[in-house]
């Protein structure tokens, strides 16, 4: 069962998230708050593994209560993935910096997001699909790597088509039904990118295949 924390300061955005969530038996959300400060004592209190965390809110912001809780070494385990209506560059990266594993628009279907929480729990990154391009068009602004990376001579065909779609910020069922593959090769083939070119997770892959011109 995957523990959840919801911080918004937005009575019925909290709401709708634990309806959204009541619908999946493999979640359970067990507490709430509606600011930062409390957000981060009800993440101490409950050590969930997941925390769905709005940015702009009164007494602390989201991302200052996130990079409270990464520094927490009580809080090793837990997740945080931002839930806002905002979009700014400065946002993004803050937020990823801060130690977000997650960046997702409130307007996320509503499979997508408990997907998503499950993709958290298990320690992937996970990016709504316009966050993932303006991701990349800021690392787009910096300076471009002196050649393409040779890591990619390891990808078969079909490996590369995959890196593609993971750097559109497609999931593993979105690349199973554009590539026509199953659910689980297409998590074989992720799993296989991400081994063969050392990467942490899908967002290292996303900047690999930006830099190498295969996201373009």
């Amino acid at each position: 069962m995957i523990s959840v924390v919801l911080v918004d300061d937005q009575d019925l955005v909290r709401a709708g998230l634990r309806a959204l969530l009541a619908n999946d038996d493999g979640i359970r959300v067990v507490a709430e708050a509606a600011d930062g400060r409390r957000g981060v004592d009800s993440v101490v209190r409950s050590r969930p593994d997941v925390v769905l965390m709005d940015l702009r809110m009164p007494v602390m912001d989201g991302i200052e209560a996130t990079r409270a809780i990464r520094a927490d070494d009580r809080l090793d385990g837990t997740r945080v993935v931002v839930l806002t209506t905002f979009d700014d560059d400065d946002e993004v990266v803050a937020a990823i910096q801060a130690g977000a594993v997650g960046y997702l628009m409130k307007d996320t279907p509503a499979a997508r997001l408990r997907d998503a929480v499950h993709r958290a729990a298990n320690g992937e990154k996970i990016l709504s699909p316009g966050i993932t391009g303006k991701l990349l068009d800021i690392v787009a602004a910096s300076p471009p790597a002196p050649a393409p990376d040779p890591r990619l001579a390891l990808l078969s065909e079909r490996e590369v088509d995959v890196l593609v779609r993971v750097a559109h910020g497609d999931t593993n069922d979105e690349i199973a039904a554009r590539l026509f593959l199953s659910p689980a090769t297409s998590r074989t083939y992720v799993s296989r990118i991400l081994a063969k070119l050392g990467a942490r997770d899908r967002t290292e892959l996303a900047v690999i295949a930006h830099r190498s011109g295969l996201a373009r």
